[in-house]
């Protein structure tokens, strides 16, 4: 049974019990990442969770810090998104105290040390570099970009080489010391404790100093789309890599659950519509997905796919139709049935390990203050009709709402006349 607690400094603290894993997975989440920053010091947000691994008071520098959890046999790592900032150890459960010690000194008690910064400063650029070298993933920056423009929401979560140079130390401490505060902390502890009967009573030990502050804030996301907007990097690629979506809705719309369906019968299968004509009927991409995202405030559903530069506007053609087709009539019965057990069986099959119910229950608590049961999605999936599919499909699928990203040796001519639905 998932337990939640409001504990005395404010932290959340979430337990999910896993007794026959033998695992135990501590996550400490902040509810801060690049939507909180501004254009000067785009990129904070990532740079300080790197600057987390480079040493504390206990543990002085990053060979200290590593070997707490290597001579275990730990899984550590971090990770930074447009909302949130999350660290976390995956232990034997007899390592739990130890892990709980580590991701709480990580978490409250980093140096940040200045000669570790100007080092890692190299280090992040050459991931901005090893990014931007592989279209298939830079293709989804340049699809942010293009939907939410210059403003937080639509900036690189790593920054840009020019604002992650420009940091110093005063501005990654103020930082941390505005955003990593006691209410804006989940602590999610997911797997078997070993012998520790009072997990509560250990958390609030570890985490007993953290900052009780307010937290700042974030801006809201400025959206007035009017038109179809496109965007072309041009590129000497084998292959051009398309984004091709829509604008949609955010994680507390009601319809979220019938854009995940919609999704997923569009492209997420690899008998879905888009995969079974642009794959196997006209062999013109060995990749293509179709994906629903959202956060607090935006959301969008976007097919991604790499063709030949010369059969990409093929391809945005085939898609195109795709999404005319599925607003203009409702999807049958027994398709509707094959998405919605498909989106359960993998929603069960992606929480199986403990660190990744530790990231959803986590993160759903951090930013929707709920941790909905396993069987209450099952029963909003399940609740969604054919109907609803078609009503979402002629809401969102419209030519004022339409986005093209595309990376190759492709141009902005070639996509003009048909990017209408």
């Amino acid at each position: 049974m998932i337990k939640t607690k409001i504990l005395s400094n404010g932290v959340r603290l979430i337990i999910v019990p896993a007794k026959n894993s033998k695992i135990v997975t501590v996550l400490a989440l902040v509810g801060i990442g690049s939507k909180y920053e501004n254009k000067k010091n785009n990129g904070i947000s990532h740079f300080l969770e790197h600057m987390y691994f480079k040493g504390t008071k206990t543990r002085p520098n990053p060979k200290s810090v590593a070997e707490t959890m290597d001579k275990i046999g730990g899984v550590y790592n971090a990770f930074t998104s447009d909302e949130y900032t999350g660290y976390y150890a995956k232990v034997a459960s007899p390592h739990f105290e130890k892990a709980l010690d580590w991701v709480s000194d990580i978490f409250l008690n980093s140096k940040i040390p200045e000669s570790e910064m100007e080092k890692e400063k190299d280090v992040i650029i050459e991931e901005i570099n090893m990014i931007k070298d592989h279209p298939m993933n830079y293709i989804n920056t340049i699809w942010t970009s293009l939907l939410y423009g210059d403003q937080p929401a639509g900036w690189d979560i790593a920054g840009t080489k020019e604002t992650v140079t420009s940091l110093n130390r005063k501005d990654l401490v103020n930082y941390m010391k505005n955003g990593y505060v006691g209410s804006n902390t989940v602590i999610c502890i997911s797997g078997d404790f070993g012998k520790s009967n009072n997990v509560e009573e250990l958390v609030n030990k570890y985490f007993s100093n953290i900052s009780k502050k307010e937290c700042i804030s974030k801006l809201p996301v400025i959206e007035h789309q009017k038109s179809p907007q496109m965007i072309v990097e041009k590129r000497k690629t084998d292959q051009a890599h398309i984004c091709l979506g829509v604008r949609a809705y955010d994680m507390f719309h009601p319809q979220r659950y019938t854009l995940s369906v919609l999704a997923t019968i569009l492209g997420k299968m690899m008998s879905s519509r888009l995969f079974i004509k642009i794959r196997e009927e006209m062999g013109l991409a060995y990749y293509i997905n179709t994906d629903y995202e959202s956060s607090t405030d935006t959301g969008y559903l976007v097919t991604q796919v790499g063709v030949d530069n010369k059969k990409a506007v093929t391809a945005v053609s085939e898609i195109l139709k795709e999404y005319k087709k599925i607003s203009s009539k409702k999807v049958p019965l027994d398709e509707l049935n094959k998405a919605r057990e498909n989106i359960k069986g993998k929603l069960a099959i992606s929480l199986e390990s403990t660190d990744a119910k530790a990231s959803f229950y986590g993160i759903n608590y951090l930013l929707k203050k709920e941790t909905p049961t396993i069987e209450e999605m099952f029963r909003e999936i399940d609740s969604v009709t054919a109907e609803d599919v078609l009503s979402v499909s002629k809401d969102i699928f419209k030519p004022e709402k339409l986005n093209l990203a595309v990376i190759g040796l492709v141009s902005k001519n070639e996509f003009k006349n048909i990017l209408k639905l």
